[in-house]
């Protein structure tokens, strides 16, 4: 592959063979690289009044030959974004962007946020053979990185899935965080799939979210029985999503309602605090029942003690955790955000194929 300055000798070669006069020495031939771009972002850790929009943001480059700069057509907000703007897991995050400290402090500043992106590919990385320029995409941009509040938007080839057809960009910007999440929940933790989710009792904790509502849609796909927990003002909702049965957590003790119905193979808990206390009780004893939550202490404790104490710390917590819950015959878990490329592409399919659907709140 010809790089852009290889490309424009040899297109000026071309003309000088075919009689025409060389470029005047120091003029450009061809249009002035950019080398700024409007964006979202945030110069220090607060609540709102530290958003900033800026036409002066530094334009994403390729570093790596597996990146691709995309061209943000449409982006969303998550509750991650929220939590970010007011330094959660800040601690962690900066280690990831640069584990070897080789930079100076505050490296993360300028910071833009935003996880979801769907938009058209602009230039391609040498290595990068799936994409190319001009291919409409969508992806969720892992935390470290900067985000996709901005015109543009640089992220690596496997973070990258072709935009599912049916979708429009806006639409299609709603669901790779939350899918993506879910899907990591679901399947690469919980380890449930199409093959092996017919039949099977799933119960959702907070079904009326982002996630929540992706994971109805994905284990009802998957031929499971699906009950959701939410409030009254979402049942309409849940009920649309297939959801076949769902519970007021508003009309009465949520704990004796759920006690009520038969034993579950899966919970998915997207609330935490308390919940966990009681609802693994749910489910079905030594038959390989998998609870999940997505209420972990990771990023607090590393923000609170260090990276080494915090991370000693989780692991102590998530292992004790495991052991206490393994002996009285479940399985206990904990899930995050995993970026994927492969995974995006199995959710585009089930989107395309009208299994799964978008929930836009608000556009602007």
């Amino acid at each position: 592959m010809l790089s852009r300055g290889a490309a424009s000798g040899r297109a000026l070669r071309g003309a000088a063979r075919a009689g025409g006069q060389p470029p005047v020495r120091g003029l450009r031939a061809s249009p002035r690289a950019r080398s700024a771009m409007p964006s979202w972002v945030i110069d220090r850790y607060g609540r709102n009044d530290v958003l900033r929009f800026t036409r002066d943001m530094v334009f994403p480059i390729i570093h790596f030959p597996n990146e691709v700069i995309i061209k943000v057509h449409a982006a969303s907000l998550n509750p991650i974004d929220l939590s970010m703007r007011s330094g959660y897991g800040a601690t962690a995050l900066n280690m990831k962007r640069d584990p070897l400290k080789l930079k100076s402090a505050d490296t993360e500043f300028p910071l833009t946020l935003g996880r979801d992106v769907s938009g058209v590919v602009m230039e391609c990385g040498l290595s990068v053979s799936y994409f190319k320029p001009g291919d409409e995409v969508w992806a969720a941009i892992p935390p470290w990185k900067q985000g996709t509040l901005s015109e543009f938007v640089v992220a690596s080839g496997n973070e990258v899935s072709f935009k599912p057809k049916c979708l429009s960009h806006t639409e299609a910007a709603s669901l790779p965080y939350v899918g993506l999440t879910a899907w990591s929940a679901v399947n690469q933790v919980g380890g449930l799939n199409q093959s092996n989710c017919s039949g099977k009792r799933v119960l959702i904790l907070g079904a009326s979210g982002g996630v929540g509502t992706f994971a109805v849609q994905l284990v009802k796909a998957w031929g499971a029985h699906v009950t959701a927990v939410c409030s009254h003002d979402a049942s309409t909702l849940m009920k649309k999503l297939g959801a076949d049965d769902v519970i007021d957590y508003k009309s009465g003790n949520l704990e004796e309602q759920l006690k009520t119905l038969p034993l579950f193979d899966f919970i998915l808990d997207n609330v935490g605090g308390s919940t966990e206390k009681w609802a693994l009780d749910l489910l079905k004893k030594w038959s390989g029942a998998t609870y999940v939550t997505l209420v972990t202490p990771f990023l607090i404790n590393m923000d609170k003690l260090g990276v080494a104490d915090g991370m000693l710390q989780t692991g102590v917590t998530v292992g004790s955790k495991t052991v206490k819950h393994l002996f009285r015959g479940v399985h206990y878990r904990w899930a995050f955000f995993v970026p994927s490329g492969p995974s995006l592409d199995e959710i585009a399919e089930l989107v395309d194929s009208g299994k799964v659907y978008e929930v836009v709140t608000k556009c602007v």
